[in-house]
C-alpha cells in the first residue's frame, strides 16, 4: 500500500529539549513524532478528543527511530507523518527535516492498534469510523 495521507508541522528546538551539548536528547524524537501523528489525525478529523468519543484507544505497540544527524538548539525542524496502513493497524512513517536545508535528520515508523476503550479488548480490524475518515480524506 502506498502512502495516502500526510501532515507536516514546523517547530523550533527549544532549550528544554537539549542536553548539555545543545543537541536534542534522543528521547524527545518520540515526542516529535507524536506532534506529526497528532497533526495527521487532526487532518483526518479524528484527533484525540474524537478518538475518545468514538470509544477507541490507539496505543503505540511498536516504534522505530533512526537517527541520521543531530538536531540542535534553535534549529527549525519539520516533522512529517505519512499514513502507510490503516485496515488492520495504523502504520505511520515519520521524517524530521531541517527546514532551512531540507536535510533529513531523523526517520522512523510506528504501529498503533485499536483497543476498545471500555473493555481494553484488542481489535484485529481497524474500526469503521477510522476507515471512513481515511476514505473521506483520500477522496
Amino acid at each position: 500500500m502506498s502512502p495516502t495521507i500526510s501532515a507536516s508541522v514546523d517547530f523550533q528546538v527549544e532549550f528544554y529539549d537539549v542536553d548539555a551539548m545543545k543537541v536534542v536528547w534522543h528521547g524527545n524524537y518520540a515526542r516529535y513524532f507524536e506532534i506529526g501523528r497528532m497533526a495527521l489525525f487532526d487532518k483526518l478529523g479524528y484527533g484525540y478528543l474524537e478518538m475518545e468519543a468514538s470509544g477507541f484507544a490507539w496505543p503505540v505497540v511498536d516504534l522505530h527511530i533512526r537517527y541520521v544527524r543531530p538536531a540542535r538548539l534553535g534549529q527549525k525542524l519539520r516533522v512529517t507523518a505519512e499514513l502507510m496502513e490503516w485496515e488492520n493497524r495504523v502504520v505511520m512513517e515519520f521524517a524530521i527535516l531541517d527546514v532551512a536545508t531540507g536535510e533529513r535528520l531523523t526517520k522512523g515508523d510506528s504501529v498503533q492498534v485499536a483497543v476498545e476503550a471500555k473493555s481494553g479488548e484488542l481489535l484485529f480490524l481497524t474500526p469503521e469510523i477510522f476507515q471512513a475518515k481515511v476514505r473521506k480524506a483520500m477522496a
